[in-house]
């Protein structure tokens, strides 16, 4: 009996009968916690300017760390979003240490006082594409 199981969803898998986890977040919203962090050394791990998957920061970009319950949920790299409260879409660059959930961290450049003047606040992201 379940070698059948087995066999049926390997089956419905390679049939394409179930959507990636990451298709189904299209459209989708969160609540979450958002902070901001910039690029200098006291706030981020080796290069302040080389995000965790490799991209490189520069000032000006609309980029976003998330935590990584997020990445369990279908979130990736690149996965775009809108963040209540603030115009444009934010693109996933960085990823947060394993002690952070249900949090993003929105990169502010080099500008410290942007940053800590955003402070800590309860937003709704919406996904727009994965």
């Amino acid at each position: 009996m379940r070698k059948a199981v087995i066999g049926l969803f390997l089956t419905i898998l390679m049939l394409g009968w179930v959507a990636p986890a990451s298709a189904s977040i299209q459209g989708k919203t969160y609540n979450v916690t958002a902070t901001a962090y910039n690029s200098v050394r006291a706030q981020t791990q080796g290069n302040p300017t080389v995000a965790a998957w490799g991209d490189r920061l520069k000032p000006g970009m609309k980029a976003i760390a998330i935590s990584r319950d997020l990445l369990g949920r279908g979130f990736k790299r690149g996965t775009k979003v809108k963040i209540s409260g603030l115009p444009g879409e934010y693109v996933v660059l960085d990823k947060m240490g394993r002690r952070w959930q249900n949090k993003i961290d929105i990169y502010m450049g080099k500008d410290i006082h942007a940053a800590r003047n955003w402070g800590r606040r309860k937003v709704t992201i919406t996904v727009v594409e994965v």
